[in-house]
């Protein structure tokens, strides 16, 4: 009942944001927005969570401050980042136009809720789920919590390194910089950030799925591996390079550097 109690916690925080986001995506005119309540709506869905278990005295209280602490951190510096990197565009993102089909002006919120606020609610919700369980549950296997606080760590050092990295590149005048950053961790993955997210939400999978048992970890498993996929597969990488392909240097710098795990560059 405790579980049940703490996911239905964060079902309800998902779907309060991704309302409020399309409301606002509405008034805008661009469901670009989403990307930042991405970020944020896992904060508010750990804080719902942390909250149910706090006050209902479930699970390891320690655990759950640290599960909650890992969540906003990682979520407010993303939605911080991303934010202040767009605050200025009024455009809509072609990813997202790509997956609409068109303008969110010609095509309707009725298939923006079904095409982007719906999915990332429910992908929020369902990624999300190890902190659910793990505000829910008590620790059984401790170092898991320390393992995955570490994984978490490298996560969000390749996230916050690679944006910052970025951030200098794009800093340059287009005169003065080379047509593809190629360099720091960018010399060993296309997408150090997307990677870093995926670290990220190993990491709490360990700290709060499986530290609380064999049944909690394989019952929550499967949420890091959507994570990972909207980030591979689904909004990330794959919508992202459709339109980086088309840029002068980026094919040669794709057939040399991996897409996802860092690796060596290829020659």
């Amino acid at each position: 009942m405790d579980v049940l109690v703490s996911v239905l916690a964060v079902v309800v925080a998902a779907a309060a944001v991704m309302t409020t986001t399309a409301l606002v995506a509405r008034r805008q005119g661009r469901v670009a927005v989403v990307d930042v309540a991405w970020g944020l709506g896992f904060v508010v869905a750990a804080l719902a969570a942390g909250a149910v278990g706090l006050l209902r005295d479930t699970g390891d209280a320690w655990r759950t401050l640290v599960l909650v602490g890992l969540v906003v951190v990682w979520g407010g510096r993303l939605a911080w980042h991303i934010g202040r990197r767009t605050a200025a565009h009024t455009e809509e993102d072609p990813r997202y136009e790509k997956v609409l089909g068109g303008p969110l002006r010609e095509v309707g919120m009725g298939v923006a809720v079904r095409k982007v606020f719906g999915i990332q609610g429910v992908a929020l919700a369902f990624v999300a789920l190890p902190v659910a369980v793990g505000a829910a549950h008590e620790v059984r296997w401790w170092p898991l919590v320390v393992v995955g606080a570490v994984l978490w760590l490298v996560g969000v050092v390749f996230e916050a390194v690679g944006d910052a990295q970025l951030a200098a590149y794009r800093a340059k005048p287009k005169d003065q910089r080379p047509q593809v950053l190629d360099t720091g961790l960018w010399r060993y993955t296309r997408h150090p950030n997307y990677f870093g997210d995926a670290c990220v939400w190993w990491g709490i999978w360990l700290a709060g799925g499986l530290a609380s048992g064999w049944v909690a970890g394989l019952a929550t498993v499967l949420a890091p591996v959507v994570m990972t996929y909207f980030l591979v597969f689904a909004t990330g990488a794959r919508l992202l390079e459709q339109t980086m392909m088309q840029r002068p240097g980026y094919p040669e710098y794709a057939a040399r550097t991996s897409g996802f795990l860092p690796l060596p560059p290829r020659r």
